[in-house]
């Protein structure tokens, strides 16, 4: 004989196949139908008055949670990955109200924007520069002016928000070579008139200069790169006092935005404790990026010459990295890597070394970073 239960809803008797069961209550088939909904999702059925979803794609409230919110101006419902967010205050925008919003802003993309990259220049190794800028406006009118002086010949950069910026821009450029970077990418045209406009960026305490390297420079396949990439990040722990002050950043500032992993004996030790995701991005290497690896350790500057060490630096680390063994690596001291530089060719780092008095032979006295 079937077991009977009592609906909690009408009261009426029905067998236990007949019942449904939600929350704590027990249905009946036809109370079912009129109160209850099933998770598009999940399948659990739930209460009309609990569908965190819409009539046409019901949710339980651990399905939206997970998978979904709304947007701030329509309170359409949209999933996590199809949102746009508010720069200033995380607000989730869908994509008709975000289009909507920066019609009038169309020099500043959001933070998360990226568009198809565009190579410049002949070679194997091309580096992406992310320059920051501050404190002199959030202004579309100024991104133009930027974006414009920058782009007279080719599709050079864009700009973006960044919420790390008290009144600022980032200054985000297609990947070129170094040679391309330093003759035909107009450097000091942009650098000038951002500090024209009133712009700072070493100044600062907000502003980095960050530089992605394509990942395919390192080798033909992953194992390859990734030998090549730990040598990188043992580069980085083996002479992270004279990198600091190359960099021109505290060590506070470091430990926010570009943490180092710690000094391990070899490169691939290093390279492990970073896969483990230790500090997220905010890392001296960070290495999460599907195509590129990002060094972040450099303060921001709108000074040329320092632009240039810096992308001269970051390409002879590289070459480095590639050209050695974990164990000559391990045996070249900082004076034995600054003699190995060809001064012909990189004559703005030669400089920049001395400055800093990290050519010990010949300091000189520096002029002030902007």
């Amino acid at each position: 004989m079937s077991e009977i239960f009592i609906c909690t809803n009408c009261g009426d008797t029905c067998e236990i196949h007949q019942m449904y069961e939600i929350s704590d209550d027990q249905l009946c088939a036809s109370c079912a139908d009129d109160l209850t909904v099933t998770c598009e999702r999940c399948d659990e059925r739930i209460y009309r008055d609990d569908n965190a979803g819409t009539d046409s794609l019901a949710l339980c409230s651990d399905c939206y949670e997970a998978h979904y919110t709304n947007c701030t101006h329509c309170n359409c419902l949209i999933t996590l990955s199809d949102a746009y967010y508010d720069d200033d205050s995380d607000e989730p925008y869908c994509y008709d109200c975000n289009y909507d919003r920066h019609q009038e802003d169309d020099y500043i993309h959001d933070y998360s924007y990226k568009p198809v990259p565009i190579f410049y220049g002949d070679g194997n190794l091309y580096m992406g520069v992310e320059l920051e800028i501050d404190d002199a406006g959030k202004s579309d009118g100024n991104a133009q002016m930027l974006t414009e002086l920058a782009n007279r010949t080719c599709e050079h950069i864009y700009i973006k928000s960044d919420r790390s910026l008290d009144d600022g821009l980032e200054i985000v450029t297609h990947p070129m070579t170094l040679d391309y970077h330093l003759h035909q990418m107009p450097w000091r045209e942009v650098m000038g008139k951002a500090l024209e406009m009133g712009y700072c960026s070493h100044r600062t305490g907000t502003c980095g200069l960050h530089v992605h390297v394509n990942r395919s420079f390192f080798g033909d396949t992953v194992e390859i790169q990734e030998q090549a990439i730990s040598r990188v990040l043992y580069f980085v722990e083996h002479h992270w006092a004279e990198l600091l002050q190359f960099s021109r950043r505290t060590e506070q500032q470091l430990k926010r935005w570009a943490a180092r992993y710690g000094y391990k004996e070899r490169p691939y030790e290093i390279l492990d404790t970073a896969k483990k995701g230790y500090g997220g991005r905010y890392t001296c290497v960070n290495i999460f990026n599907r195509d590129t690896i990002e060094l972040r350790i450099f303060r921001g500057t709108l000074k040329y010459n320092t632009l240039a060490a810096t992308l001269q630096l970051v390409k002879e680390i590289c070459n480095v990295a590639v050209s050695m063994s974990d164990e000559e690596l391990a045996a070249q001291s900082w004076s034995a890597f600054v003699e190995s530089l060809d001064k012909a060719k990189v004559p703005e780092l030669i400089t920049y070394l001395k400055e800093r008095r990290l050519y010990i032979n010949e300091p000189i006295i520096a002029e002030e970073d902007e």
